[in-house]
C-alpha cells in the first residue's frame, strides 16, 4: 500500500443485508479488530514513579479485559511530554524506557487475543494534578509539591485550578512533532492503533473551544484557527505512519452557549477524516461547568450526526449498561463501535458476558 493510497479516509461499511453486530469484526487501515465493543481509556494513576512508566499493575490490568473478549483495550491518557501528564502518577510514552514497558504490555494482550492502543495526550491547562486516589482530590500540585506550570492555549484557568501559562506558537509546533515521536514510539512497541485525546478539557480540546482558547495567531481565532493544531498532528502523524489505525477522541459539545458545539464537531470530524483520522471517538463535554443530561447512551446521537454528516465511523461512549443497548446502537446505524468504560472495570470478563447475553460466539 502506498502512502497515498493509505492516506485516504476509511470508507463506511456498505449497507449489509443484516444490522451490524457488537460481535461483528471491523477493519481499519487494514487491521481487522475482532469485535465491536472496545475498552475506553481510563486513567488509573497507577505508574508507581514520576518516571511515566507501567508497572505490573498494567500488566495484570489491560490484558485481563483482552482476555474478557475486548475488540481492542485503550490504555489511558498518556502523555507525550512530561508536562503533558495529567498527574505525576500517569503514563508516558517520551522515551524508550516508557515505550519498553509499554511493549511487555502489548505482548501480554496479543497473548490474551486482542489488540491495544493508547491513547496519546496532552492534559494542557488540566495538567499536574494530584491523582484522583483515596486522600487526594484531583486539586493543582505546584511545583514545590512534586508538580509543574501547566501550559495551554491561553492563560485561562479551569474552574479551581492554577492558572497555566500561554504556549508560544514556536512550543505549539513542537507539541505536534511530541504526538508523532509519542505515535512512533507506539508502533515500535507493537500496539495496534493509537487514539489522540481531543476530548475533556484537555490540550487539544483546549484549542478547539473558545472557552479556553483566546490566541489571537494562527493558532486560534475562527474554527479553522482552533483546529489547526489537532490537524497539524493528524497529519504528521499520518505522513509518519500511513498504515497505522488512528483514532480521535472529541468531546462533540460542551453543553454551554457559546461553546464548541456539535455543528463544530461535524466540520472538524470532516477535516480530521479528511487529515488521516480513522475513527472519531465522539464524548462530549469537560472543559467548563455545564448541565449534562446524562441517561443511558446519552451520546449516542450526538455520534450518530457526526457519523452520517462527516461521512466518517465513529465510536461512542457514555453509561452503555447492557448488551442489548450496544447491539441496538450499532444496529441503528449510529455508531460503529461501542466504548465502554467502568463497566470493564467492574467485570474485566464483560464481553464474553455480553455475547453470552446475546446468544453469539465470541470465541474468534
Amino acid at each position: 500500500m502506498t502512502a497515498d493510497a493509505a492516506a485516504q479516509p476509511a470508507p463506511l461499511a456498505p449497507e449489509e443485508t443484516r444490522p451490524v453486530g457488537l460481535f461483528d469484526p471491523i477493519e481499519l487501515r487494514g487491521v481487522e479488530f475482532r469485535n465491536r465493543l472496545w475498552v475506553s481509556p481510563m486513567c488509573m494513576y497507577a505508574v508507581d514513579a514520576d518516571d511515566g512508566v507501567v508497572t505490573d499493575w498494567h500488566r495484570g490490568h489491560l490484558p485481563a479485559m483482552a482476555r474478557g473478549g475486548a475488540g481492542l483495550v485503550i490504555a489511558e491518557a498518556t502523555g507525550v511530554v512530561p508536562a503533558g501528564r495529567i498527574s505525576p502518577r500517569c503514563p508516558g510514552l517520551w522515551n524508550d524506557a516508557q515505550r519498553d514497558a509499554l511493549g511487555g504490555v502489548a505482548e501480554l494482550v496479543h497473548a490474551a487475543g486482542g489488540a491495544l492502543a493508547v491513547q496519546l495526550a496532552h492534559a494542557g491547562r488540566k495538567a499536574s494534578t494530584q491523582p484522583w486516589l483515596p486522600g487526594f482530590d484531583g486539586s493543582s500540585l505546584g511545583p514545590d509539591a512534586g508538580g509543574w506550570v501547566a501550559e495551554a492555549p491561553s492563560a485561562v484557568a479551569f474552574e479551581g485550578l492554577a492558572e497555566p501559562r500561554a504556549l508560544s506558537i514556536g512550543e505549539v509546533q513542537d507539541l505536534v512533532g511530541a504526538f508523532a515521536d509519542a505515535a512512533d514510539r507506539a508502533v515500535e512497541a507493537g500496539l495496534d492503533a493509537i487514539e489522540l485525546h481531543g476530548a475533556h478539557g484537555y490540550l487539544i480540546h483546549e484549542f478547539l473551544s473558545p472557552f479556553s482558547n483566546r490566541r489571537d495567531d494562527e493558532y486560534g481565532g475562527d474554527l479553522a484557527g482552533r483546529a489547526r493544531f489537532a490537524l497539524e498532528i493528524v497529519r504528521e502523524i499520518r505522513r509518519r505512519r500511513p498504515g497505522l489505525p488512528m483514532l480521535v477522541r472529541i468531546s462533540a459539545t460542551e453543553w454551554l452557549e457559546g461553546g464548541f458545539d456539535l455543528g463544530e464537531a461535524v466540520i472538524v470530524a470532516g477535516w480530521l477524516r479528511d487529515a488521516g483520522a480513522d475513527l472519531i471517538d465522539v464524548s462530549s463535554g469537560a472543559n467548563a461547568p455545564a448541565r449534562i443530561p446524562v441517561g443511558p447512551a446519552y451520546q449516542a446521537p450526538l455520534a450518530a450526526r457526526i457519523r452520517r454528516e462527516a461521512g466518517v465511523p465513529v465510536a461512542t461512549v457514555g453509561m452503555i449498561d447492557d448488551a442489548r443497548t450496544a447491539q441496538a446502537i450499532l444496529a441503528l446505524g449510529d455508531a460503529d463501535v461501542v466504548n465502554v468504560g467502568r463497566g470493564w472495570l467492574r467485570n474485566p470478563y464483560l464481553g464474553l458476558q455480553w455475547a453470552a447475553d446475546l446468544r453469539v460466539d465470541a470465541s474468534a
